[in-house]
């Protein structure tokens, strides 16, 4: 008798299944894009960061062990993530390019001096950690000038702080509405089967027995909506990669499981602790209270 009352749940759950699992994959599908989003937002800012740094001017004819070894200290330091060493000869040619004509030809001299740019780590591309290394970089006598474009990276650190907290916003309100929609999903599947749990009840099936059935479904519910959720993440992302291969990096796969686990661990978890709550909600009802 219960081997039968339970195929009958069953049958009705998978009536109502497929249409469950196809709205709370199109909502872990907006999950997973943000996350993306999010990710590839902040590896773009930290590439600016990275590629904004600051030039020492070094003084004439210093020995060339004295310019190393101002480099090899810069590159041991886990602010900076590298320094490059322009030679007189290296500056002059990338002049003459932008400028488009032979200006030493016309001075008759190379006015231009050596130089080592120096690009910080993200983390510490910002004015108070420069402004620390730029007062240590100041005392060493074989640097001639400092040139740091302050105001450029203020701005670069305000906009980024700015488009964080965007995201960080807009991903928040995201999870709440994803939560909010997949709750009411599967509270109107199990709505639908009221009745049944009813009648189960009359019968002398324990609440164990009856949650049994719709909790399975529910986990499976979770595994198969995320599995779609991904392949069509997987599809969108390919796409997006292929129109605009400089915005995503598809090689990451950490990160790429990451977000994939993520994604199939939410799924899971908030469809059964829904659908648990849901039952539970009706196995305490009255049968009358079943009509309202």
């Amino acid at each position: 008798m219960k081997q039968a009352q339970e195929r009958h749940i069953k049958r009705k759950l998978r009536t109502s299944s497929l249409s469950t699992m196809l709205s709370i994959s199109l909502v872990l599908l907006m999950l997973g894009s943000m996350g993306f989003i999010y990710l590839n937002t902040h590896r773009l800012t930290n590439y600016i960061k990275e590629n904004v740094g600051f030039t020492l001017i070094l003084q004439e004819n210093i020995k060339k062990v004295d310019r190393l070894q101002l480099q090899k200290s810069l590159d041991a330091s886990p602010q900076v993530k590298s320094t490059e060493f322009v030679s007189k000869e290296d500056a002059a040619k990338i002049l003459e390019s932008d400028l488009g004509e032979d200006f030493i030809g016309f001075l008759g001299f190379n006015p231009l001096s050596a130089s080592i740019d120096v690009y910080m780590n993200a983390e510490y591309a910002n004015e108070k950690n420069i402004d620390v290394l730029e007062s240590d970089l100041q005392k060493n006598p074989i640097i001639k000038e400092i040139i740091i474009q302050k105001d450029l990276i203020a701005a670069i650190n305000s906009n980024v702080s700015k488009l964080s907290m965007i995201l960080i916003s807009f991903c928040s309100l995201l999870l709440i509405v994803a939560i909010a929609l997949i709750n009411n999903t599967i509270r109107l599947t199990v709505y639908s089967q009221r009745f049944t749990i009813q009648s189960m009840k009359l019968v002398g099936a324990t609440n164990a027995f009856i949650r049994k059935p719709f909790l399975r479904n529910g986990v499976l519910q979770g595994v198969f909506s995320a599995l779609i959720g991904i392949v069509f993440l997987i599809i969108a992302l390919f796409s997006l990669h292929k129109e605009m291969p400089e915005l995503l990096l598809l090689e990451d796969m950490l990160t790429i499981g990451i977000i994939f686990i993520s994604i199939l661990i939410f799924g899971v978890l908030i469809s059964t602790l829904v659908t648990n709550f849901s039952v539970g909600k009706y196995l305490k009802m009255n049968e009358n209270d079943l009509y309202h």
